[in-house]
């Protein structure tokens, strides 16, 4: 049976900033995906950062950004980390808190797969939130697992034969509810309170959580810093992201348009893009009606 979750929405949201003062670029999507993050589970959290962006624009001596306790992993040690937090304080008798750990999509779906597929498969007590914008954006814009077909970075430029990145994203969602996890969820800054809600029931949960959370990054995909949020928003209602849950062993759509808007409109916007032909956008959208007629046939539909 489903247990009902006390919503977190503006009216009773904590006025307490968790993650305040960090040095990220103007209009960062994954600094709003953690200060929401936080707000959400509170106080008595021990975040744990691994080499991304949040651990170098977060941890600035002699600054530190988190007001709750946070400390930084090795790049691939973030799940395994978070399960001895979770130990620890369960042999000091510790309750009532919430280990979270914070990492990119190289840091989730190349670099950290390891540990955190150990992590759902002893069903530690932790939370693993991945904040994608697309790419290794820390280190120069390389290509990471979750960078999508056409993405334009410095590992996969865009020149007259090859049009940026030759492979599909990874369905890092899916990988993680194929492991029988607790909890799994997707989710964008642009639905922020849905995002919230699936922060909010993560709380809950007894063993472990995934949440995969869109994040766009205006120094690496080219695009104006005011518009992070619109493209959060935008790319879920193209049908390039879905919102959607998986627990208790079923898969849930959460959003379920009628009409997908324009990707094309969506594409010219960030420079990655730009250099994309008809041809390249019409494998795109084929790619994303392909996916949403497994979904539409397979998932519990909103």
């Amino acid at each position: 049976m489903e247990k009902e979750i006390k919503r977190i929405n503006a009216h009773n949201i904590t006025d307490k900033e968790f993650f305040y003062g960090h040095k990220g670029c103007a209009g960062c999507g994954g600094s709003l995906a953690v200060r929401l993050a936080l707000k959400v589970l509170g106080e008595r959290t021990y975040t744990v950062i691994p080499a991304g962006c949040m651990s170098a624009v977060g941890f600035v001596y002699p600054q530190l950004c988190f007001s709750t306790n946070a400390m930084i992993s090795t790049f691939a040690g973030t799940a395994s980390m978070l399960s001895g937090i979770a130990a620890g304080a369960k042999a000091l008798g510790i309750k009532d808190f919430h280990a979270v750990g914070i990492a990119g999509d190289g840091g989730t779906a190349d670099i950290g797969i390891q540990a955190l597929s150990g992590a759902i498969d002893r069903n530690d007590q932790i939370i693993y939130i991945c904040y994608d914008n697309e790419a290794y954006m820390n280190t120069g814009i390389q290509k990471s697992g979750l960078t999508p077909f056409g993405a334009r970075t410095t590992t996969t430029p865009a020149g007259e034969n090859i049009h940026g990145s030759i492979t599909q994203k990874k369905n890092m969602f899916e990988i993680v509810a194929a492991h029988g996890i607790s909890y799994a969820a997707t989710a964008s800054i642009g639905y922020v309170q849905d995002f919230m809600n699936k922060l909010a029931k993560a709380k809950e949960v007894k063993g472990t959580s995934y949440i995969h959370v869109y994040a766009p990054c205006p120094t690496g995909w080219g695009t104006p810093e005011d518009i992070t949020v619109e493209l959060a928003k935008e790319v879920v209602d193209t049908g390039l992201w879905y919102l959607a849950e998986y627990e208790y062993g079923r898969f849930k759509l959460n959003k379920n348009p009628k009409e997908f808007s324009s990707v094309e409109n969506f594409l010219r916007k960030q420079g990655r893009f730009r250099h994309l032909d008809e041809k390249d956008i019409a494998y795109i959208i084929e790619s994303r009606d392909k996916k949403w007629e497994y979904i539409r046939e397979n998932w519990e539909v909103a």
